[in-house]
């Protein structure tokens, strides 16, 4: 209902210059596929079990809301939605910046990621400012 809202979005990143809902649906997704790639990479430890188990489930929980969204019934509904995301979003975040401090081997492969996970986190942020007005 609300797919018309991810039609030309602009920012300072040369990359995100047109975006429809099918494109954040796979941004979303491929997301959370490369959040659980790269946790599998880190070494066993205590903090790392605690850290991935919980951007595990933030990181896939955006691509999950983001699908939830799609099928919003109101304007409310639809905010609430992509509040959900951005909140997801913010805290999977967190988690790759501790996540980086305690794994320095994959620091890069963390950058790119959370560069991602900005980029989507001002997409949704942008929508939901759009969607208000």
């Amino acid at each position: 209902m609300y797919d018309s809202v991810f039609l030309t979005l602009i920012f300072d990143d040369p990359k995100v210059n047109f975006m429809d809902s099918e494109e954040m649906k796979r941004r979303t997704k491929m997301f959370a596929i490369n959040v659980g790639i790269l946790t599998q990479r880190f070494p066993e430890s205590q903090i790392n079990r605690a850290y991935c188990n919980q951007i595990i489930r933030s990181s896939s929980s955006v691509g999950a809301n983001y699908g939830a969204f799609r099928r919003a019934k109101s304007n409310a509904d639809f905010i609430n939605k992509l509040k959900i995301v951005e909140e997801e979003l913010d805290e999977s975040l967190f988690f790759l910046e501790l996540l980086e401090v305690f794994n320095q081997p994959q620091k890069e492969e963390i950058k790119t990621l959370y560069a991602e996970g900005e980029t989507l986190l001002k997409i949704i942020v942008a929508s939901i400012i759009s969607s208000r007005k």
